[in-house]
């Protein structure tokens, strides 16, 4: 345990005991992440009331919606491999679609990415789902088979709507790429390269069945709790069972957008981790929330949480990180309360101490000899403009000290003077290329649409 969560513990302990008394709740397991560790966790009230069992960190929760963020890497994995792209439509993959509504257009626009961030304007539930009943088709293969009752509801891109369907469609779509069953493909794919060894789908392992907490329903006229029903088949869309030991782990993977290539641990690559965070488009008038990539985003307190959170009957859950700062919380509650709300409480507690800590020093990454060359001052002659190429946090970038959010990273292609400069920037995708002299001196830099001449010191 780090010195700054000895100093926030009973803070961290007292506010989600506070919360889960406060709105009546049968219990939760809570925890906090920081970078590759789970830097606390507690387990308040009562993971089953009858027999008073209390819970832990490897009590497991039904975690619901979290699961879309397993079923949309699975899809973004899928994609690495080039079996499919994001701008596919959905019908290529799944060509029982091509009898569903399109009232809005070709059934064509709706495409994977939509999908993933619920803009494809696709019907929210399966046929005949009735969530009080509760009456709900999880298997996609007899949907399809009423695919002429499913559809567009909406025109695509027109605004955010959260589609069940839709990400068991995804499922499916994985479990037909990879040709192997949704719930394996993540098992092996994601959860056990990962030591998710706690966590998996209906029906879950014997040794597992002991440390499932029990679904309550809300307390609405009296103390009195009432089982939830979880007698549901529920697959890519919400199937998942995880607690919170697993689910950090599944946190701090989240914040390896700089692990390189999809190996061992590392289940997907980083720039593709990168991608599923990034916002693609507003989801509310007063820019507070934005969806991502089978993820979305809240702004508060001018801190960008990335999450997702779960409800199914007696279980409500939540995960939310900010990928900045390498710091996240889990809150797992078996019964009815906003679970976002208390995660992104803990989660500020956590990030504040963590900002208030002295920094850690660390020795910088050497520079790499065939960079040396290339460091310095460059300038456009015809408006004046002075960059700087750097080595500076283990990345070759340019720097303009006029514009602090504009950072172009150069990462190296074969040729020695060829660099790919990195997402997140205008110039993306692009190139920038070191022009030398005859005796082999850097005379200019072209960035992506403009010469940069290189300035040398006078001696």
């Amino acid at each position: 345990m780090g010195s700054w969560v000895a100093d926030v513990e009973s803070k961290l302990e007292s506010k989600a005991a506070g919360f889960v008394k406060e709105n009546r709740l049968p219990g939760a397991s809570v925890g906090v992440i920081r970078g590759d560790d789970l830097a606390w966790a507690a387990g308040i009230g009562f993971a089953e009331v009858a027999s008073r069992r209390t819970p832990d960190p490897a009590t497991l929760y039904r975690v619901a919606s979290i699961t879309k963020t397993f079923t949309g890497t699975a899809i973004m994995q899928l994609r690495d491999e080039g079996l499919l792209h994001l701008d596919d439509p959905a019908v290529k993959h799944v060509p029982e679609l091509r009898d569903a509504s399109s009232p809005f257009g070709e059934i064509e626009h709706v495409t994977i990415r939509r999908m993933l961030s619920h803009e494809s304007g696709f019907v929210s539930e399966p046929p005949g789902t009735d969530w009080s009943t509760p009456s709900y088709e999880g298997v996609a293969e007899r949907n399809l088979a009423r695919v002429a009752e499913m559809g567009t509801r909406i025109p695509p891109n027109l605004q955010q709507k959260y589609s069940n369907v839709a990400y068991q469609l995804l499922g499916e779509i994985v479990a037909r790429l990879s040709g192997t069953p949704y719930p394996e493909y993540v098992r092996a794919n994601i959860l056990e390269p990962l030591g998710m060894m706690g966590s998996g789908f209906d029906p879950v392992p014997e040794e597992l069945l002991r440390r499932r907490a029990t679904g309550y329903a809300s307390r609405l006229f009296s103390d009195e709790l009432d089982l939830a029903s979880t007698d549901l088949t529920v697959w890519a869309e919400g199937g998942l069972w995880s607690s919170v030991d697993d689910l950090a782990r599944w946190m701090s993977f989240q914040f390896r957008e700089d692990g390189g290539v999809r190996d061992g641990s590392q289940v997907l690559a980083g720039s593709s981790l990168k991608e599923m965070h990034q916002a693609r488009y507003l989801g509310d008038e007063a820019w507070t929330e934005a969806w991502c990539i089978s993820w979305y985003a809240v702004r508060k307190d001018d801190v960008i949480w990335v999450q997702h959170s779960g409800g199914l009957h007696g279980f409500v859950t939540n995960i939310c990180f900010d990928p900045k700062e390498k710091v996240g919380a889990i809150v797992l509650f078996n019964g009815v309360g906003e679970a976002s709300d208390l995660a992104m409480e803990l989660g500020k507690i956590a990030r504040d101490a963590i900002k208030e800590a002295a920094p850690k020093i660390e020795q910088p990454a050497p520079t790499p000899e065939a960079f040396r060359p290339l460091l310095g001052l460059y300038i456009q002659l015809e408006f004046g403009e002075l960059l700087r190429v750097e080595w500076r946090d283990g990345k070759l970038m340019v720097v303009d000290e006029s514009n602090d959010k504009w950072r172009p990273i150069l990462t190296p292609t074969a040729n020695p003077d060829e660099f790919l400069i990195e997402p997140g920037v205008r110039e993306s995708g692009e190139l920038a290329v070191f022009r030398r002299l005859p005796d082999g001196r850097v005379a200019s830099m072209f960035l992506a649409a403009g010469t940069y001449a290189r300035l040398d010191p006078v001696s």
